[in-house]
């Protein structure tokens, strides 16, 4: 039965979820799924991804990853590269403010102002900033050597620790403290693959290898007993999660693995547009990315910047926090074991003799 909504004693985030939206209907109900469905999953001990797409962090939700990371309420993360760029200006001071959609482009313009709907970012004293912490990380680098996007952005992380006034705002260097690998699904797609580039062109060559980007996230998978994600929006970095168990059972014949154990959407995304990247949990399903059409999946169609931060704050007050599982220590561990599985397959061998032999 359907009483009228109590708003008497449900004053918190939790309780107002669990007394109030649960108790409703449409998206104030699938939130409250949403919200249960992270709090299950992380109390399944699943090894939780976070997917990030859309201008978040220049909206301040880095300040919502870090308790979450801080709490071992998520393991890795995947995001767009520009999420990642945004973050790092944050702790260095480098501002970015309020302002407004109904303005004069051509006057920011002129006035070297660059606007995200109603934020606006100074070109000159935050982009221009952060692009030289990118230059100053990877300077250390070995060039003879691949690095994963994942080592890219814990490198930044740790420069955040050593070199900004004001680390604790950064979702990056949080994620270098406990050791949260944050992968980019298209590293090239951002200021930092572009300032990669400005390396590159100028004879200083960082070999960022997407490819390993690949195997690592599918090594994170294939070494967890339950796993989980939360999607906020989708975009490749949705996609770049969910191929892992494509890549376990299509390209490893790692019959064992049958699919994600949770899933939970944030979109504002109808699927019948084509634009929802890797569409619907139950289409996903069909792939083999979800281990259930219909258990353990939840999609919130709503804005994230509302959702998330509510369902960040059911978990921290419903769940207790967990041990960190600082993959990022692992990755060689990990990977070596996934290796190790994919060389051992007979079916794998008999697919593809060539490459055995030259293993």
């Amino acid at each position: 039965m359907i009483e009228p909504l109590l708003l008497a004693g449900n004053e918190g985030v939790a309780d107002m979820i669990d007394n109030v939206f649960a108790k409703s209907g449409f998206n104030a109900r699938r939130l409250a799924d949403g919200a249960k469905l992270y709090a299950r999953m992380l109390q399944a001990d699943a090894t939780v991804c976070i997917t990030l797409a859309g201008a978040m962090t220049p909206i301040g939700m880095s300040g919502v990853f870090i308790p979450l990371i801080e709490n071992g309420l998520v393991d890795f993360i995947i995001s767009t590269g520009a999420n990642v760029y945004h973050d790092l200006q944050r702790p260095f001071d480098f501002p970015i403010v309020q302002g407004s959609p109904n303005v004069d482009d051509n006057i920011l313009a002129q006035d070297d102002v660059a606007r995200i709907y109603d934020v606006f970012i100074a070109n000159d004293n935050t982009l221009t900033g952060a692009d030289l912490l990118v230059h100053e990380a990877v300077a250390g680098f070995d060039a003879s050597k691949p690095y994963s996007s994942a080592g890219l952005h814990h490198r930044l992380g740790e420069l955040a620790w050593e070199r900004a006034r004001h680390p604790e705002k950064s979702m990056v260097a949080a994620a270098a403290k406990y050791d949260v690998p944050i992968y980019t699904s298209s590293p090239g797609d951002s200021a930092v693959g572009m300032n990669l580039a400005v390396r590159q062109l100028l004879a200083e060559s960082i070999h960022l290898d997407p490819v390993l980007d690949v195997i690592e996230t599918t090594a994170i998978v294939h070494d967890a007993k339950v796993n989980g994600v939360v999607e906020i929006g989708g975009g490749s970095p949705k996609n770049f999660y969910l191929q892992t168990q494509p890549m376990l059972q299509q390209m490893l014949i790692d019959k064992a693995s049958g699919g994600h154990d949770y899933c939970l959407q944030l979109t504002t995304d109808p699927p019948h547009w084509g634009g929802l990247s890797g569409a619907t949990p139950s289409e996903a399903r069909s792939w083999g990315k979800i281990r259930d059409a219909e258990k353990n999946n939840v999609v919130v169609y709503s804005c994230a910047s509302i959702t998330f931060p509510l369902l960040a704050q059911y978990a921290l007050t419903r769940v207790r926090p967990r041990p960190h599982r600082r993959l990022f220590r692992r990755l060689d561990e990990i990977t070596g074991a996934l290796g190790k599985m994919a060389r051992d397959k007979p079916e794998l061998r008999a697919e593809h003799p060539r490459l055995f032999k030259d293993v």
